[in-house]
């Protein structure tokens, strides 16, 4: 667990205005909403404003990647007793000079602790990782599409605010004309090693922060973060046969990385809305027809609506009952791996009202019908 004093001495969750059980999409919607309300480029000169943004920034840092907010939250649940004078990890007995260590020794764990103790954590936790390529965080966005866009599958256009590339620095940090330079303390590692006899025990570089780089002239945009919240379009194809509450994945899409890491994904909620004709059973498409009654007992052909805009033909036999479902062979939704049928539903209509032809002519049926009987 890479335990930072700070995490104890600061409330993420209340710097963002969320609660610890708080989820991941309530997390990012606190943060877009107070990067949007504070970033300098909306306040100029507010140093109030340009803080509240560095703030948030930092917490969701932490609180926006699952496992750093998993340490947060351990590191928050040991209390005070987690960094003892000189900030031990070993409940205020001074430990090893100073530095603070995990020593919760699960399945994983003994490696853990020795990894800590002897300046070489395993990729990715503690200190050492600092310096290294960090993954940006995965973004969720949701898209509304009509029942038949939903069907045949669509290329549209996504409208995000979120964080994105730095437009000015391209995601250095610097500013144009400038770059940023290896830490002359940590020589670009991004940790610094305590040497003490028999041990080595690595610590986050002061100076660089653990990113291995300093920026002296930080881009104007960014104020040295490398990203930026702007408005941004995501180009997006959605496959045929989506379905309502279905996640859409686009790698690569989400936040930008830092220190060179691949950005994250950006994760879409698809909504469909319900269609005034149709319906849908996996692949298959339904609907329901009205026939009218000497239709259904005589039999015939009806004509049957599909998706395309076209119509069907389908052959009833004599005495179709009302409520009765007729298949017509892949008429339904296509996709890559397999298409579905249109599933039809007979809805028999009773005339409301009758002209004196066909009065005589049911009379005659009913006359015929009872002395059949």
């Amino acid at each position: 667990m890479a335990a930072q004093r700070e995490w104890y001495e600061k409330d993420y969750y209340k710097t963002l205005g969320v609660s610890p059980d708080a989820t991941a999409k309530e997390i990012t919607k606190a943060y877009r909403k107070l990067a949007r309300d504070n970033h300098p480029d909306t306040h100029p000169g507010d140093t109030a404003a340009e803080e509240r943004f560095k703030e948030a920034s930092t917490a969701y840092d932490v609180l926006g990647d699952a496992t750093k907010r998993a340490e947060y939250d351990e590191v928050r649940k040991l209390g005070p007793m987690g960094f003892g004078p000189g900030g031990s990890g070993f409940g205020g007995g001074g430990g090893f000079g100073g530095q603070s260590y995990d020593f919760n020794v699960g399945a994983d764990g003994l490696g853990d602790m020795l990894g800590q103790m002897f300046g070489r954590g395993r990729r990715g936790h503690g200190p050492s990782a600092a310096a290294g390529p960090q993954r940006g965080h995965d973004l969720q966005a949701s898209l509304t599409l009509d029942f038949a866009d939903a069907a045949r599958g669509i290329t549209t256009t996504l409208h995000l605010t979120s964080d994105a590339e730095c437009s000015t620095c391209r995601g250095s940090g610097a500013r144009p004309g400038s770059a940023p330079k290896v830490c002359s303390n940590c020589g670009g590692r991004g940790v610094i090693d305590d040497n003490q006899g028999f041990f080595s025990f690595s610590s986050p570089c002061r100076v660089c922060a653990g990113r291995g780089v300093t920026i002296d002239d930080p881009c104007p945009t960014c104020h040295g973060t490398g990203s930026e919240v702007r408005p941004r379009e995501v180009k997006v194809r959605i496959p045929a046969g989506v379905a309502d509450g279905q996640t859409i994945r686009l790698a690569g899409r989400g936040a930008p990385g830092r220190n060179g890491g691949p950005a994250g994904d950006l994760l879409v909620e698809i909504r469909v809305q319900p269609d005034a004709t149709f319906g849908r059973d996996g692949n298959n498409l339904t609907v329901r027809v009205p026939v009218s009654f000497d239709q259904a007992a005589l039999g015939g052909n009806v004509q049957v609506p599909t998706l395309d805009g076209g119509t069907v033909t389908l052959r009833l036999k004599p005495g179709t009952q009302s409520g009765s479902r007729h298949r017509v062979r892949a008429k339904g939704i296509e996709t890559k791996k397999v298409t579905g049928d249109l599933i039809v539903t007979v809805d028999v209509q009773v005339p409301k009202e009758l002209n004196d032809a066909q009065r005589a002519a049911l009379e005659a049926f009913a006359a015929a019908s009872h002395g059949g009987s």
